[in-house]
Order: C-alpha cells, then sequence, then structure tokens
C-alpha cells in the first residue's frame, strides 16, 4: 500500500503508524498551507489535559507549504520545550530521549517542511522504524493506487479510518484523565520507549 500525507510536527500516532505500515509514502509539499491541522502543530498530553503546541508560520508570497517558513515570533522553541519539559519530566524515558530532542528546540530552521523532515527522521530512528519517503514534485489532484490521507489526519475534524484504532497504553496522566488517544508520536515516544514501535 502507497499512502499521500501531509507533513506534520512531531505528528500523531496515526501518522507514523501510516508510515511504518505503508509500503511507500508520498509527503505532499505542493498543497496550500492549512492552518490548525498537524503540518505546524502537535497534541501533547499534560496535567491540564490536551495541549496543542504551534510553530509559528510566516505569510509569503506563495501560500505553498514547501515555501512557508518559520517564523521566531513569540519565543516558541523555548515555550515548546519547556512545556514538553513540564509535561512529561516525570515520564518513564524523558530522561532517555530528550537529548535528542532538544536540538529541535535550539537550531533555527528556515522552512517548515525542512524540519518537519528532519523531525521525522529523527523520529523513525528512534522508533526504530525505515520508511520508504519522497516528497510530490507535484501537487496531487487524483492520487491513483494511493491511500490520501491528507485531510483525514486532523486534529479538528478526524475522518474515520478503518485501519487506525488507538491502542491504550501507558500515560503520565491516565489517571486523572484517562487514556488521551492519537497524541504526538513524542506522547508513545516518552511513555513506551522502545516498546512504542509494537504500538504501530
Amino acid at each position: 500500500m502507497q499512502v499521500l500525507l501531509s507533513t506534520t510536527y512531531f505528528g500523531p500516532v496515526q501518522w507514523y503508524q501510516k508510515l511504518h505500515r505503508a509500503d511507500a509514502v508520498l509527503i505532499e509539499q505542493c498543497e496550500s498551507f492549512q492552518k490548525q491541522t498537524y503540518r505546524n502543530r502537535c497534541l501533547i498530553a499534560t496535567t491540564n489535559g490536551v495541549q496543542a503546541l504551534t510553530v509559528p508560520v510566516e505569510r509569503g508570497s506563495s501560500s505553498l507549504i514547501r515555501d512557508m517558513r518559520i517564523s521566531d515570533h513569540g519565543n516558541w522553541r523555548h515555550l515548546h520545550w519547556m512545556a514538553l519539559q513540564s509535561a512529561y519530566g516525570e515520564s518513564p524515558f524523558f530522561e532517555y530521549y530528550q537529548d535528542d530532542i532538544r536540538p529541535f528546540f535550539e537550531k533555527r530552521w528556515d522552512y517548515l517542511m525542512d524540519y518537519n523532515e528532519a523531525i521525522c527522521q529523527k523520529m523513525c530512528e528512534l522508533i526504530d522504524i525505515e520508511p520508504k519517503v519522497e516528497r510530490t514534485s507535484e501537487f496531487v489532484l487524483e492520487p491513483d493506487n494511493l491511500a490520501d490521507m491528507r485531510t483525514a489526519i486532523n486534529p479538528k475534524h478526524p475522518v474515520p479510518d478503518a485501519d487506525f484504532t488507538p491502542k491504550p497504553y501507558y500515560q503520565v496522566y491516565a489517571q486523572k484523565h484517562g487514556f488521551m488517544p492519537n497524541l504526538s508520536v513524542l506522547d508513545l515516544l516518552f511513555n513506551m520507549g522502545p516498546e512504542s514501535v509494537f504500538y504501530l
């Protein structure tokens, strides 16, 4: 099976499941940027429930995702890292992985696509999956022989996905909030460590 996905910022478990199970993955880089999606936001579990972390972007002459520049507005890198430390500092594997994750909040990337791609490569390395991933060369209007998940994996309006049923795993705040499904892959990694791959 081949899958067509949008780029994601520390994407949800569902996105990484597609990455792991597909024979090949195409990442759409010629679509228009859409706000309030996983393209520049991730969801984490905190003591107060689910929190969204959003990467600010600059609106330029082009609205294509491949041209979208990351904004330095609002000291967001520091705020995101502090939020992750606060949310996952007590999780079983945060200390083990923090040195792998911290550079994404210290180094600067110009383009959102490049940033997300670097994150994806590191997460695949840490989870121990080796997907075949390429970017599109033009906008895929009618995906033939491709499972199109570009709009289906969405934080606000997810489309039912027969191939994805969130399986509960250990979460730090489960006693307080119950299991919170399909959060950022960071939630899975920090809570389950090397066992993360079995949940994909």
